[in-house]
């Protein structure tokens, strides 16, 4: 169909239908519709996008308040075309939405926020696997290459956003970024441990490249130009043994 050519008159009153349900202050009911009727789809429809989204930021609509948090989900509603019919991928769309969102005077840390809880759903629903065959428990860390859990993120967050509730909420960014590692352990439940720079930064090495224990501990040591590697390979076996015991290690690779 050319875009010359009208709409048949039934996709011209889903289109109406629609418009209002998604913007009801500013797009007119379809002429001929009682109040009363569509009322119902707008309460149903919009409901929906409020538990979807309330269920994945909860934190954040507690710390926004009800009223605040209405008005976000509803002008999100009203002005983002989501791209997925699947509704567990919305809060993805309502996070990339919040990013730049149109909505003036938004508190600084709410994308932040909302991003720390959204990846507990990306973890959680992530098909990351790991095969039990190709890695031991109980391997040496420094020695061999650590398997980190497959479902796992290494975050900085300008803000300590596990912290954020509503008596803590943050007006400027901290002095210090937050390092925050999140993973989903053998159990299946999707677990967050706040680290220090040093520990960020030995885990994002064994994420990103085929190292062993060792060697990204040297890495580091390098980079911190510490006048005594043993003591931060020392250092660094202790993490390495926590993260085990954490279950954001599951081993070392065979």
């Amino acid at each position: 169909m050319s875009s010359g050519t009208p709409l048949p008159a039934f996709q011209r009153y889903q289109a109406e239908f629609t418009s209002h349900i998604r913007n009801p202050s500013q797009v007119p009911r379809p002429a001929g519709v009682k109040d009363r009727g569509m009322a119902v789809y707008r309460e149903i429809v919009f409901n929906n996008m409020m538990s979807t989204l309330t269920a994945c930021f909860p934190v954040a609509k507690s710390t926004l308040g009800i009223r605040q948090w209405t008005r976000i989900v509803r002008t999100f509603f009203a002005q983002h075309a989501c791209r997925t019919p699947l509704f567990r991928q919305i809060p993805e769309e309502f996070l990339h939405w919040l990013e730049s969102s149109p909505i003036e005077n938004l508190p600084v840390y709410l994308y932040s926020l909302a991003h720390y809880e959204w990846i507990e759903l990306a973890l959680t629903v992530s098909d990351a696997q790991l095969d039990p065959e190709r890695y031991i428990t109980d391997g040496d860390l420094l020695s061999g290459r650590p398997a980190l859990a497959p479902a796992l993120q290494v975050l900085q967050y300008p803000f300590q956003v596990q912290q954020i509730c509503p008596n803590f909420k943050p007006t400027k960014p901290d002095d210090e970024p937050t390092h925050i590692l999140t993973f989903r352990n053998l159990e299946d439940d999707v677990r967050f441990i706040v680290l220090n720079p040093v520990s960020a930064r030995l885990v994002a090495l064994l994420a990103e490249a085929r190292l062993t224990g060792a060697e990204a501990l040297q890495i580091i040591a390098t980079e911190l130009q510490h006048p005594k590697p043993e003591v931060v390979k020392q250092g660094g076996l202790e993490i390495l043994e926590n993260l085990r015991n954490e279950q954001a290690i599951w081993g070392v690779f065979k």
